[in-house]
């Protein structure tokens, strides 16, 4: 088996046990030896089907990783992402390290055709990460929300039903009293922009105010001034201020690798069809 990230010493342990095991494996570990790391990605057949992807084994299908936020608190980091093709997102990615940036691993797991956008802390231990569902149209937002410093997440929806809309703003003024902004997009039926109001962290949202208007926070988000996401061709850096200058904390490889199928000496055996049942025994008519 090929791993075409960079595994530290617990990634193999567990990856060991796992096997052993019979379990699935827990997250890889990654370790940041200063180069680009690679979110690691295996594109199944499901995947490709679901995304409507024709990739072929002459013309895969290239995939790549996309950062968008990260947050600090304390010795721990917090980065958000998505992997996508040239069409469509797959998976969201939300990662996490204890060590500032030395290893790394995903903290929730992936959410098919889903995007993450933004992190807010409002202290050491309770936090919010922002996403929604990308396909066909951003649709269903909800946030990721832990209350023990990032060690467990869990998605909270913001509709209690299907409806269309990203969260294009979201502040917490303390653990439980929050607003967000939803922009439902281009043509919707109702007022394109709404704002939401939560008492309880999150758990629950009323909407407070509709327009066809942008609206604002009635407490913007503070801008991050020590951390800060820098994209180019190859990678995505995670810097950090210090005095006038910027340092590296991590970078991850734009390249995650390529969707196309499987060889057919490695796909699963197609089980045969299930046997006719037998026709129902003949009766001859009594005289």
């Amino acid at each position: 088996m090929e791993f075409p990230f960079t595994l530290g010493r617990a990634g193999w342990l567990l990856l060991a046990a796992a096997a052993l095991s019979g379990q699935e494996p827990a997250p890889a570990v990654l370790e940041n030896t200063g180069k680009p790391m690679t979110i690691p990605f295996q594109c199944t057949e499901e995947d490709m089907q679901w995304a409507g992807m024709s990739c072929t084994e002459d013309e895969p299908c290239p995939m790549y990783f996309e950062l968008t936020a990260a947050q600090a608190i304390g010795d721990k980091i917090f980065a958000a992402g998505n992997l996508h093709s040239n069409t469509v997102t797959l998976y969201s990615i939300l990662l996490g390290t204890e060590d500032t940036g030395k290893t790394w691993r995903e903290v929730h797991a992936r959410i098919r055709g889903a995007g993450l956008d933004h992190i807010q802390f409002a202290d050491f231990v309770n936090g919010w990460v922002s996403g929604e569902a990308l396909s066909p149209l951003p649709q269903d937002p909800f946030l990721l929300i832990t209350t023990d410093g990032g060690k467990t997440w869990r998605q909270q929806a913001v509709f209690s039903e299907n409806q269309p809309g990203s969260i294009q703003q979201f502040f917490f003024a303390s653990r439980n009293a929050g607003n967000l902004i939803i922009d439902r997009g281009e043509g919707s039926e109702d007022e394109r922009y709404a704002l939401y109001e939560s008492p309880n962290g999150g758990d629950t949202w009323i909407v407070k105010q509709l327009s066809n208007k942008p609206l604002r926070l009635p407490r913007p988000p503070e801008p991050e001034v020590n951390w800060r996401v820098q994209p180019d061709r190859q990678a995505f850096r995670i810097e950090r201020r210090q005095a006038e200058r910027w340092i590296p904390a991590a970078s991850f490889a734009v390249s995650a690798g390529a969707c196309k199928p499987l060889p057919l000496e490695s796909r699963p055996p197609e089980e045969p069809a299930p046997a006719p049942p037998p026709p129902p025994p003949s009766r001859r008519p009594r005289r």
